[in-house]
């Protein structure tokens, strides 16, 4: 697609300290994906499960890499964290030190997600209601004692106070047995099912209770995902997991356009009522379309792109996700987050798995702001879509009053700075 002039200025100079000191908020942020290392081996001793390396080096060279070959190394690690997270214990202390590990660099508002049935051990007592309460046990310990600070506050020059969602993955595809406890037993179960079906059980199953712990134990449970492998297993599989979500005033998010064409993101648009997207990488990449029957693939990508932006659908960016999933990108100004920009595209950058990608959100925002042009009052707006676009838990009426503040508290961060 053609760039547009503003591609071609020159980045502008923004310190790790002054990005670490602005309000951020994290909107695609999975739970397994950011444990601690340090954790995970505690953890590990601690339920029994065999690690690859017992010391962080060795763990680096083994699993947790710089860099991966594609995706299915990328997702390597994700059976050991899996692992120990399905002991209640652990599940808690991961989710405590994910809120303390943002709140260290001014993010004050995240939506951690995950697959709760990736979680549940049945035969052991771990059960849907357990990880949910164990989850939401861990954040809300740690936002109580971090809003309890005295420079913590809604007034005028306090830090925004911490405030989360709970987005709930459904699974696109598992297989009959080693993805966790919970769907060997389903497929054990329904064993006169064919595999979708099953796939299709668990993830109504899933967004039943969902709506269940949210409305009956007021759990800050806010949005429906699906994850897992994109290409062979299509959005539309999910219709009426989407339906009921949308029927139930839950919000909606979907991986979409990570490792397959435009067409994804149109299903997870038109036929999963998506009130965001998760990566939309391909969205500008009209080569990855596959559907014979779109035969003019740039025109296609054209005006889906317009449509987007017109109705400032938020696109969750994850660049160094996305540098390691798909290592054709290459260089990271080759990323199509320049195309995003210059069709002016609503985009919020967050992390994905700040563990496998060895990352933060400071250091994705650094990314950003180091290579590609993004002056502050864009910068404000991108900071202000993570507050505007999210999935907030309480009502309209407060997500405005938090938005509001947290912007203003970036301009005394900029003040502070220099920048105005």
């Amino acid at each position: 697609m053609a760039l547009a002039s503003s591609s071609r200025l020159a980045p502008t100079t923004y310190s790790l300290d002054f990005i670490r000191e602005m309000p951020k908020a994290d909107l695609h942020l999975h739970l397994d994906g950011s444990l601690r290392m340090e954790s995970l081996i505690d953890m590990a001793k601690r339920v029994n499960v065999k690690l690859p390396a017992d010391t962080v080096e060795g763990l680096k060279e083994q699993v947790f890499k710089p860099t991966y070959a594609n995706l299915g190394e990328y997702l390597n690690g994700f059976q050991y964290t899996c692992a120990v997270l399905r002991d209640l214990v652990n599940l808690e202390r991961a989710a405590f030190e994910l809120a303390e590990d943002n709140l260290a660099e001014g993010v004050n508002y995240i939506e951690v997600r995950f697959a709760p049935q990736l979680l549940m051990d049945p035969a052991n007592g771990v059960g849907f209601d357990d990880v949910m309460h164990a989850v939401n046990n861990g954040l809300l310990r740690a936002k109580q004692a971090y809003n309890r600070r005295s420079d913590v506050g809604l007034s005028p020059g306090l830090k925004p106070p911490f405030e989360y969602g709970i987005i709930n993955c459904a699974m696109r595809m598992f297989g009959k047995k080693g993805f966790s406890p919970y769907y060997t037993q389903l497929f054990s179960l329904l064993s006169d099912h064919d595999e979708i079906s099953v796939i299709k059980a668990a993830a109504m199953e899933m967004i039943r209770a969902s709506v269940r712990m949210r409305d009956e134990d007021n759990l800050p449970i806010v949005g429906l995902d699906i994850a897992g492998q994109e290409n062979g297993y299509p959005a539309h599989r999910f219709k009426e997991v989407y339906e009921y979500a949308h029927q139930n005033f839950l919000l909606k998010t979907v991986h979409a356009g990570e490792a397959y064409g435009a067409e994804s993101i149109f299903e997870a648009l038109t036929l999963c009522y998506a009130d965001r997207l998760g990566h939309g990488y391909s969205l500008f990449s009209p080569e990855l379309i596959e559907d014979p029957a779109i035969t003019d693939k740039e025109a296609y990508s054209t005006h889906l792109a317009s449509f987007i932006a017109d109705r400032r659908i938020a696109i969750e960016v994850c660049l160094t996700s996305n540098l390691q999933t798909n290592p054709t990108i290459g260089d990271i100004k080759n990323h199509n987050f320049r195309h995003m920009l210059d069709n002016r595209i609503v985009t919020v950058i967050c992390t994905d798995n700040r563990l496998v990608s060895s990352t933060t959100l400071s250091d994705e925002y650094k990314l950003a702001l180091d290579n590609f042009p993004i002056p502050l009052k864009r910068l404000k707006d991108m900071v202000a879509y993570g507050f505007k676009k999210n999935f907030f838990p309480g009502n309209y009426i407060k997500k405005r009053a938090y938005a509001k503040h947290s912007l203003e508290y970036f301009d005394t961060i900029a003040r502070k700075y220099g920048f105005i």
